[in-house]
């Protein structure tokens, strides 16, 4: 039996057993099956791949990528929005390659990447959606562009990116699993679980782990113990841009509009309300003002370091100078991240809106 076959067979026994308490234990461990064949169909896919990928240098203070199906208007919008000039035709596949700009708002400057259109079956490595797919796990944020007369294709394009590892407008769950010597697999928990215990183990012991400590912290499901377990998703937060605005009836938009809210809508190549994507961008990217202040001297408070919250000590260093993190001798910090006003700091210290930072380097 062929691995699309096995697939095909426990998506088929997922869907015809109903979930109880008396099937919850089996039903995890189809999900763990299920999740590892196909994570095994991806790492064929990406070695059956021509190797090239696309290489994208990492640039200003955050990274977006444009996800959609070929000929929704991506190439228009970044070309609109940034100082790219991606080739525009009214043909799927326009975009072969991966085409960045540089969007320059709010005092942040905001790498905007437009990758080939993605279709149904990218995950497994058709229409280079291995290459794609590997450009936007590597992205601080997910901009959907659909097409108002196609809003279907968001569904599809959400399930390509998950079956590919990214979760989307989610966080990470709070478990830790530390592999031991010995000892079998220990859970323990910080609240009452609706996972049991056997589960836990039975789906730890399915991906070769018999001896750790597992610790949970937040109650998860049984999807959310895989993704731990495999080790290898990532969490992007995404936002929607709903592009043809100027081409659909009263009643299409305003049935898009239910179906998706917080959505912008736009028409990329009329000019229309693109300053609502712009807004929706920087607030998804969650950014914080850093002013640096010189040793002895008085903080820049014209021009603020634009970081995106969370951001540490260190953090700013490898911001400043490829040395600053390897010559860093402390910090100090005046705002509200400190307990005290030039509170001394390490690189792991996180930061907070309008903190004011003094660096002090080996020379």
């Amino acid at each position: 039996m062929s691995i699309q076959e096995e697939i095909s067979e426990v998506e088929e026994e997922l869907k015809n057993t109903t979930y109880n308490k008396a099937t919850s234990h089996h039903i995890g461990k189809l999900k763990a099956k299920l999740a590892r064949l196909r994570d095994e169909v991806a790492k064929r896919a990406a070695s059956k791949s021509s190797g090239e990928g696309y290489s994208v240098k990492k640039s200003g203070d955050a990274t977006v990528t444009l996800v959609g199906f070929p000929s929704v208007g991506k190439s228009t919008l970044l070309n609109k929005l940034t100082d790219a000039n991606s080739e525009v035709g009214a043909y799927e596949f326009t975009t072969l390659d991966v085409i960045p700009g540089a969007m320059e708002y709010k005092n942040a400057t905001i790498q905007i990447l437009d990758v080939p259109g993605l279709v149904k079956g990218a995950a497994s490595g058709r229409g280079r959606g291995k290459e794609v797919i590997a450009v936007v796990r590597n992205t601080n944020l997910v901009l959907f562009m659909l097409d108002v007369f196609q809003l279907q294709h968001y569904d599809v394009l959400k399930e390509e990116l998950y079956q590919s590892g990214i979760r989307l407008d989610q966080k990470a769950p709070d478990v830790v699993i530390k592999r031991q010597d010995r000892g079998g697999v220990i859970v323990s928990s910080t609240m009452e679980l609706e996972l049991d215990e056997d589960l836990i183990k039975a789906i730890v012991n399915d991906y070769k782990i018999h001896n750790a400590h597992v610790l949970i912290r937040e109650n998860i499901n049984v999807d959310q113990l895989i993704d731990v377990v495999m080790g290898n998703r990532v969490y992007i937060p995404s936002i929607i841009a709903v592009n043809k605005v100027d081409l659909a009836d009263p009643a299409s938009l305003e049935a898009a509009k239910r179906k998706f809210p917080d959505a912008a809508f736009i028409s990329a190549d009329r000019d229309v309300d693109l300053h609502v994507v712009q807004d929706n961008i920087y607030d998804a990217l969650d950014f914080i003002r850093i002013y640096l202040k010189p040793q002895g001297g008085p903080a820049d408070l014209e021009e603020p370091m634009i970081v995106q919250n969370g951001t540490t000590v260190g953090d700013v260093c490898d911001k400043l100078h490829r040395d600053f993190r390897r010559k860093f001798r402390y910090s100090q910090i005046w705002g509200r991240s400190a307990k005290h006003p030039g509170q001394r700091a390490g690189l792991d210290h996180v930061l907070k809106d309008e903190d004011l930072v003094t660096l002090i380097i080996n020379m």
